[in-house]
């Protein structure tokens, strides 16, 4: 039998399609993007309000409900979409978002101009959403824990440049600008002309914008040559080359999280332009403390925050810190193919050590830095040349005698110590692998934020921002679920 034998339907693509849509049955009552409009619609949004110029009193163009464009960011985000041109294409045939927006389409430019230029107001909606879970028991900053992780910038590492090439391509860049002026030049439309002039004329701040953040990088450093081989990003100025877990560096901004140990809700979030942590815990601290209006019992941080410097200053604040110390002492006093200093005595009554083969290690001098007093003791050249057990000793020692040194921990060091020595201690510090790490592996891998969408840290300060408040959206809405289903087993 042939196809022509069979009777088939025919698939007409050139066809005019009119629907009736029932936009209330485009999502199930329980779908997610439901769940966070009806969860947003719950907070205080008033601030958002505010910011809207269009008024019945002098008119103007209506605006979009901040409710709508935060519900279409917070459900995109949890979709893993950060890409304004990507909603506004989904607003037009994904269910969810026609749903959300009544379908509606909403262009590109204000989505991305509301998810950026609108740092202050989100700043409170963050704040606001805090309050209201601390009322309801999901937040009690008994012990917050504070974790650092490196989300990729918007810019490559061959975009890094030095102060003459820049100075070239900012030239280059103007000469561009000032061509679109020129009535002989190329014909464009005047929504092309529009468009490219914008497209330069941002190119040229950014340069601008680089050929600064190069000249703060420079007064940091003293040598004339390392001040030359200084290089900035030309598409984003303010990202820092930090090193990567496979060895390499990359253009990245660093993210501090703080999690609340009670129910994992993250009660403050930052970006930071410096590659390391332990700068991080203080200000992390004052910035709980200024947005939740109470200092926490406990402060948690790994290895990286724990310096002896921030273990003084978090007592001296009277908040409890568990950290994990390295002991340096092993480190100063040689290393394995050393004779260890536990084989050298001390003598208090003359201060001194005495070295296995009983010669003296006399006092040097002190040192004191974070919180720790280093005393250096040193044996005499000839002692320690003539010494048969200089082999194992200190085989390395050539024009110089063996040193160890001797440490004195202040009182916070010690209690420091003591503590962390205790089961309790090692107990709770456990928890902040589960509880710290698991935010940044679910805006990670959940909401696909490896790379920030935006440039400069103001802007992917905010993005980040907007990824917290999205994990704190989906904490809320699932506690009330849980709750919901509580109250109505009960009533069963």
């Amino acid at each position: 039998m042939s196809s022509e034998d069979v009777l088939l339907r025919v698939v007409d693509r050139k066809q005019m399609v009119y629907r009736t849509v029932d936009v209330e049955r485009l999502v199930e009552e329980d779908h997610p993007a439901r769940l966070l409009w009806e969860a947003v619609g719950k907070l205080d949004l008033s601030s958002f309000y505010k910011a809207i110029k269009s008024r019945k009193e002098v008119g103007g163009r209506p605006s979009y409900p901040p409710q709508l464009l935060i519900s279409l960011w917070a459900y995109a985000y949890s979709r893993g979409i950060g890409s304004a041109r990507e909603v506004s294409r989904r607003c037009d045939y994904e269910p969810a978002f026609q749903w959300l927006t009544g379908m509606q389409g909403i262009n590109y430019h204000t989505l991305a101009d509301f998810r950026v230029e609108k740092k202050k107001e989100l700043d409170e909606l963050f704040t606001h959403l805090l309050g209201v879970m601390s009322a309801a028991g999901l937040v009690k900053l008994e012990q917050v824990m504070v974790d650092g992780t490196k989300i990729k910038a918007l810019a490559s590492g061959k975009s890094f440049r030095r102060e003459k090439t820049l100075q070239e391509h900012l030239q280059e860049a103007q000469k561009q600008v000032e061509a679109l002026n020129d009535p002989h030049g190329e014909h464009l439309s005047p929504r092309q002309k529009k468009a490219r002039k914008r497209a330069r004329r941002e190119k040229k701040e950014r340069l601008k914008s680089a050929l600064e953040e190069l000249k703060k990088l420079q007064a940091q450093k003293s040598g004339v040559k390392e001040k030359e081989e200084t290089r900035v990003s030309m598409t984003d100025p303010e990202a820092r080359k930090m090193k990567q877990a496979d060895g390499g560096s990359a253009p990245n901004y660093n993210a501090q999280i703080c999690t609340d140990g009670t129910y994992g809700v993250i009660v403050d979030a930052d970006v930071t332009q410096a590659g390391n942590d332990y700068q991080q815990l203080l200000p992390a601290l004052d910035r709980v403390e200024e947005r939740m209006g109470e200092t926490p019992e406990e402060m948690t941080g790994d290895g990286g925050y724990t310096s002896r410097g921030n273990v003084e200053k978090m007592a001296e604040r009277e908040v409890s810190f568990l950290g994990s110390l390295a002991d340096n002492a092993s480190k100063a006093n040689g290393g394995q193919d050393r004779f260890p200093v536990n084989l050298f005595m001390y003598d208090a009554e003359q201060n001194c050590f005495v070295c296995p083969a009983g010669k003296q290690l006399k006092y040097e001098g002190k040192q004191e830095k974070d919180g720790q007093t280093s005393y250096k003791y040193k044996a005499r050249q000839q002692d320690c040349q003539s010494c048969p057990l200089q082999a194992q000793c200190c085989p390395k020692n050539k024009k110089h005698g063996r040193s160890v040194v001797r440490t004195e921990e202040t009182a916070a060091m010690l209690a420091f110590r003591a503590k962390m020595a205790t089961e309790a201690a090692q107990e709770r510090y456990r928890r902040r692998a589960e509880i710290a790490e698991f935010p940044h592996a679910w805006i990670k891998a959940k909401l696909g934020l490896r790379q920030f969408h935006v440039r400069g840290l103001v802007k992917v300060k905010t993005e980040l921002l907007w990824a917290c408040l999205t994990f704190n959206l989906h904490k809320w809405v699932g506690w009330m679920k849980q709750k919901s289903m509580t109250a109505s087993v009960a009533i069963a």
